[in-house]
């Protein structure tokens, strides 16, 4: 039989027309001499009606069907005596007068519907099956929606979509390559790129001015709900842009998603936050500004008072600051609160100060030392009475990442973040370096290949401190979270050899490394810069999934490994055996 249309998308207007559907069965009832199948494909579900009085033939072969059997049936689309609201097909369904069974199945190893009793790691094992359910299929179909508007809008806005490689050379860029090695050159390997970032700058200085790609980056780390080892970015890079001009573009991209895959409009242009104001306000570099709590600092407000911790620690150079829960007082208990101190230790945190806001003053742990500001307090921090005051002493990063995490769980808690709306903004002139503790070293805060804010390119000369320079780059977080980030890059020479001298490169290291891109400097590279989004976290936001792996057709499972294929796997003894793994000396007929 050939078929005349997905079972999902059959519709009132065929009533009376006679069609061919094929798909899995989802459901299957017998009454008797009636048996009801509700047949699914990709589309949706449409119910299959067997009469042994119409025709016995097919009836016999509904009978002999299971769950998650394939079929075929012809038959004539009739209106439904009780319309079925819950379903798209529900006002229809189909007499069935012919049918076949085209591949039949063994008991599924778990029930293949949503919201289904099974474990994640069994779910992926049996991936195939887990993409079959409803909510899983829609997601993929929302992601194939979302790469076919950003193919269209790049190509109507004149970039051209270019291929860069995945077997390159390794370069640092902040995470651990994936190596893999060269059956040709013992010895030597090739790195799986964590990024296109340095093909696409060789693009801009071959004269593409506008390049994007839906590009595969792998990168060797810890991974987490929202990161797997391989994922994919929507990147693009500009020639003679300014941040104004990438944010621009980028906007009019999530205006046109947003509107063509969810039907929502968005305001543009998004908001622009300085990173220090982003820090300051919401302790972190990803607000999430959908509810106020906002941090406050009250280390004037303290830095006198009689309770050691507070003075010494504004005497000593830090911050003491605040959130305030609205309704928290009674709403938190001690105890509840002690879980959330015993939480921000893992921020270096040497403790949550608190008090509850009441009618005659504070009461809780701290407020003995804090009763007689309590008026000027509660005016700094627009508390009321009923409220819940949070305090953290420290240095910046302890009281930013501390509080950051306080405000977001209690929003959280508290209801206050609507899954249905959805703020962008842009989080804009980063420090152009951060001290990366787990390295142990200044890093790039977004990578080295980022200019500086003009005015701050003296930071790099002899006798000043290169770490003050903030950077022309730009992040676009959604919700709280960040999906994107970019900059304008660096197409002087001479201001990238200093900016390797600042992350503590040689010239000889630096040309080891980056020799390529340094000649392109060289050689007539236009001023330029880009962004890239990642995809794999906007779709997860956009159809509102738990996980990453939730809109990943085959991702890997916490522990970086494929549980359907047991990637990765041992190799065969003669594949190692040409792989050589032992380093040789340097072959000389390689070329440098």
């Amino acid at each position: 039989m050939k078929r005349t249309n997905y079972a999902g998308e059959t519709s009132e207007q065929q009533i009376g027309q006679e069609v061919v559907v094929k798909g899995w069965v989802a459901k299957r009832r017998n009454l008797g001499g009636l048996i009801f199948i509700d047949l699914w494909d990709r589309s949706g579900i449409v119910q299959l009606v067997f009469d042994e009085k119409i025709d016995p033939a097919a009836f016999e072969i509904a009978n002999q069907v299971r769950n998650q059997y394939v079929i075929e049936a012809h038959g004539l689309v009739r209106a439904r005596k009780e319309v079925n609201p819950d379903m798209k097909t529900g006002k229809i369904e189909i007499e069935v007068k012919e049918a076949s069974i085209l591949a039949k199945s063994k008991p599924m190893p778990f029930e293949i519907v949503d919201d289904v009793d099974a474990s994640e790691e069994l779910r992926l094992k049996y991936r195939y099956l887990d993409l079959r359910r409803p909510e899983m299929m829609k997601r993929l179909m929302l992601r194939s929606k979302v790469t076919h508007v950003v193919h269209r809008y790049f190509e109507k806005n004149g970039f051209l979509d270019v291929e860069t490689p995945e077997l390159t050379r390794s370069t640092p860029e902040g995470a651990r390559d994936y190596i893999v090695p060269s059956r040709v050159y013992p010895g030597s390997f090739y790195a799986l790129p964590q990024s296109p970032q340095l093909f696409k700058q060789l693009l801009m200085a071959a004269g593409v001015d506008k390049y994007y790609q839906i590009a595969k980056c792998f990168r060797d780390e810890d991974l987490r709900g929202d990161r797997q080892p391989e994922f994919t970015q929507i990147d693009t890079e500009m020639s003679f842009a300014t941040p104004e001009d990438i944010q621009a573009m980028t906007e009019g991209l999530i205006k046109d998603v947003m509107k063509e895959v969810l039907d929502i409009d968005v305001k543009t242009p998004f908001p622009r936050m300085e990173w220090q104001e982003a820090m300051d306000k919401y302790g972190t570099d990803k607000p999430d500004t959908r509810f106020e709590m906002l941090i406050h600092d009250i280390s004037d407000l303290v830095k006198d008072s009689s309770f050691k911790v507070f003075s010494s620690t504004v005497a000593a150079g830090n911050y003491v600051r605040a959130i305030v829960v609205p309704g928290g007082a009674d709403k938190y208990s001690r105890k509840d609160i002690s879980k959330q101190e015993d939480y921000i230790k893992r921020y270096n945190a040497k403790g949550l100060a608190w008090v509850k806001v009441g009618a005659d003053g504070y009461n809780g742990p701290v407020a003995k030392f804090l009763n007689d500001q309590a008026a000027e307090l509660n005016a700094a921090l627009d508390a009321k009475e009923g409220d819940l005051i949070l305090i953290v002493a420290g240095s910046f990063h302890v009281v930013c990442d501390s509080l950051g995490y306080l405000r977001n769980h209690f929003a959280e808690e508290l209801g206050l973040t609507d899954p249905n709306q959805w703020n962008y903004v842009w989080i804009v002139n980063w420090p152009m370096f951060e001290y990366d503790e787990g390295f142990g070293k200044w890093i790039a805060a977004h990578h080295p290949f980022t200019m500086l804010n003009p005015e701050d390119l003296h930071y790099l000369e002899d006798g000043e401190d290169p770490h003050q320079a903030h950077a022309q780059s730009y992040d676009i977080v959604l919700n709280g979270q960040e999906i994107g980030g970019g900059s304008i890059r660096i197409h002087d020479p001479e201001i990238q050899e200093k900016v390797f001298k600042a992350l503590g490169y040689s010239k000889e290291k630096a040309q080891a490394r980056f020799g390529f891109l340094i000649k392109a400097l060289e050689l007539g590279m236009p001023p330029e810069g880009g962004l890239a989004i990642g995809l794999d976290r906007w779709v997860m936001f956009l159809s509102q999934a738990d996980s990453i792996r939730d809109v990943i057709a085959f991702p890997k499972n916490s522990k970086a490994v494929e549980p359907l294929t047991a990637a990765p796997a041992r190799v065969s003894e003669q594949q190692l055996e040409e792989l050589r793994l032992e380093v040789p000396a340097e072959d000389e007929d390689k070329e440098d």
